[in-house]
């Protein structure tokens, strides 16, 4: 950036400007660039035949369901612990406790239900017209450990409702989503809708260990079918309220990637002695010393050179004076901006790779010197970067060879979905969100800073976006596997909305897909 922005003062210069000239050339470029005309997400030009489709109109009964059936749902403890321990128990539960809640479903002809990898569940809804290529919507029914210490209610698996908001673990991530879906199809069906499009539905049962016994069949069972999809939806990013700025409407967000994940172990051993004559260094001294120095030497800031830079270009016409400048010009501005997002916890993971040291081992009595001490360390890794590029950044800063380094499991960033207005699933995404959400000012492409099922599916299609039609604030992030994980009911309507739009507006009067898509369901 400074390169150019020398090389294009000297031109300037060279042309007989002087910096007074200079300055007033680049004020004129950068204007030019704000309030000329800019795209504001993909173009849809998708119509659907509006008396054919059902509206998504609930009744007060409906609304009603909807929280009983997500409440009853969140109460289940799912929780994934590791890939070797979850709670197998409440897993199989779900699968009763599905039938019961969405009868229409599981009662219809073209509709095939599948249970996969013992606990994940698959929807086959054969639509009308074969030869359009099929999507997918996926979701999971598995959540992380809750402690009820610090949450405003006594249970995080209660889903208590407190001032429109339902509490409890998985009410964002991401039980809401495999409810949202299911109840979506069952009140089209009650509408008697019938696809035209085939679509797949997908719920893993161990997303947030991996997805390796769940997602990761699917796929597999999928591919022997010779599937390919057109794309598909996952959980990711969300409509941010507030977030970059409050003075802004909101603005959503469908990530196009997601971070590449690695998580290593590092290891010091050492003579085991008495406390009273201890060594100079300890293990855990050692150890300590490699952690502080991964903790306090960052990975680079890498803000502009991977696809979140995109996002920021396209929410120029949301954003008002002067960040509607700043945003418009990033060619001048990127080294400025990428400086400023780094300072706020919720906007670093956005311009580099990250660190957090997420477990520490050692000791084994007070008065004992440690024989060894362990650490586990995750990074996720910018779109930009690759799992060597980071392995070597941790070995320099380190440099230390009695600290032993092992890779325990790693997979790079996922690719960028296409986002242009010749995708149908972006073409599908934007007019439903414009559907359903008057009030979103801009849609733009985004990178999901967590890891989700979705990247397994990358040998089903190159379009796999991942979007949560959730209000997002700047509070929220916190709730995450954290405390006082909540979802509004009015939110939670919204959701349900969306896919139910959603499904419709995949049956616009698009032009038949080539043959070589058709496949047999």
């Amino acid at each position: 950036m400074t390169t150019f922005r020398a090389r294009l003062r000297g031109v300037l210069c060279g042309a007989g400007l002087g910096l007074c000239g200079v300055a007033l050339v680049l004020l004129v470029v950068m204007l030019l660039r704000t309030y000329g005309t800019r795209p504001s997400g993909p173009a849809t030009g998708l119509r659907a035949e509006r008396q054919r489709r059902a509206l998504a109109a609930f009744s007060p009964r409906e609304l009603q369901e909807l929280k009983e059936v997500l409440q009853g749902a969140v109460r289940m403890k799912t929780v994934s612990f590791s890939p070797d321990d979850q709670n197998i128990t409440a897993l199989a539960e779900f699968k009763p406790y599905i039938y019961k809640a969405f009868p229409r479903v599981f009662s219809t002809s073209f509709i095939q239900h599948e249970i996969i990898g013992d606990y994940s569940h698959l929807f086959t809804i054969q639509g009308s017209n074969p030869q359009l290529q099929p999507y997918m919507l996926i979701a999971h029914i598995d959540v992380v450990p809750a402690s009820p210490d610090g949450w405003d209610v006594s249970d995080p698996f209660s889903a208590e409702e407190r001032d429109g908001f339902i509490y409890g673990r998985g009410t964002l991530d991401n039980k809401n989503s495999a409810m949202g879906i299911l109840h979506a199809l069952e009140f089209l069906l009650r509408r008697n809708y019938r696809p035209q499009r085939s679509f797949y539905i997908g719920l893993g049962h161990d997303e947030e260990v991996d997805g390796k016994k769940g997602a990761m069949k699917i796929v597999a069972e999928l591919q022997s079918r010779g599937v390919q999809l057109s794309f598909v939806l996952d959980e990711g990013s969300f409509i941010f309220n507030g977030v970059i700025s409050r003075k802004e409407k909101p603005i959503a967000v469908i990530a196009i990637t997601e971070k590449g994940a690695l998580n290593i172990n590092l290891s010091v051993t050492s003579s085991p002695g008495h406390s009273s004559a201890p060594p100079k260094r300890t293990s855990i001294g050692i150890l300590s010393e490699a952690l502080y120095k991964l903790e306090t030497q960052p990975m680079p800031n890498l803000f502009g050179r991977g696809p979140e830079i995109r996002m920021f270009e396209e929410l120029v016409p949301a954003l008002s004076f002067p960040l509607n400048i700043v945003m418009a010009n990033l060619w001048f501005f990127a080294s400025l901006v990428g400086r400023f997002l780094e300072q706020n916890p919720t906007t670093n993971p956005l311009v580099r790779t990250t660190t957090a040291i997420s477990m520490f081992h050692a000791g084994i009595k007070t008065n004992v010197i440690p024989p060894r001490a362990s650490a586990s360390v995750n990074f996720r890794i910018h779109p930009s970067q690759t799992i060597d590029e980071v392995m070597r950044i941790v070995e320099e800063k380190i440099d230390d060879k009695s600290v032993k380094i092992e890779v325990m499991n790693a997979f790079d960033p996922s690719h960028v979905s296409p986002w242009d207005d010749q995708t149908f699933g972006t073409q599908v995404l934007h007019q439903t969100i414009l559907d359903v959400f008057p009030d979103v000012a801009i849609v733009a492409p985004g990178v999901c800073i967590g890891n989700t099922d979705s990247r397994h599916y990358s040998n089903l299609t190159k379009a796999i976006y991942r979007f949560n039609p959730v209000t997002f604030k700047a509070d929220d992030l916190s709730r995450f596997h954290g405390l006082n994980e909540r979802i509004s009911m009015k939110d939670y309507a919204k959701q349900v909305e969306f896919l139910f739009q959603l499904i419709q507006n995949c049956d616009l009067n698009q032009p038949t897909e080539p043959n070589t898509y058709h496949h047999e369901l």
